[in-house]
């Protein structure tokens, strides 16, 4: 099963995959605007792949067969001050209880 990637210009770390290169018939509109001009990046045969670097490789074969498309979205951003926070009130916690 080929399928063409596409990297989006607008969205970082946004992929677009669909099984045909420069067929986006499938695409809904909304998500094509939102998406921006697709910038081709690979295309490749999922028959000989085991796994994707930031996919699960069976969810984007049954989107692209199911629905024309599949879409990989950024993983979520870790938000470093709050963890430093919650660790902080753990620790100011754990040193209150001490001291009772």
């Amino acid at each position: 099963m080929l399928c063409a990637i596409y990297k989006s210009l607008k969205k970082p770390q946004t992929y677009l995959f669909v099984k045909k290169r420069d067929d986006f018939s499938d695409v809904p509109e909304a998500l094509k605007e939102i998406f921006g001009t697709p910038n081709l990046v690979t295309i490749i045969n999922l028959a000989t792949k085991e796994k994707l670097a930031m996919a699960d490789i069976d969810k984007v074969k049954e989107n692209l067969v199911t629905q024309g498309y599949y879409l990989q979205l950024p993983p979520p951003t870790e938000n470093l001050l709050k963890e430093h926070k919650a660790t902080m009130d753990k620790i100011a916690k754990s040193q209150g209880a001490l001291d009772d």
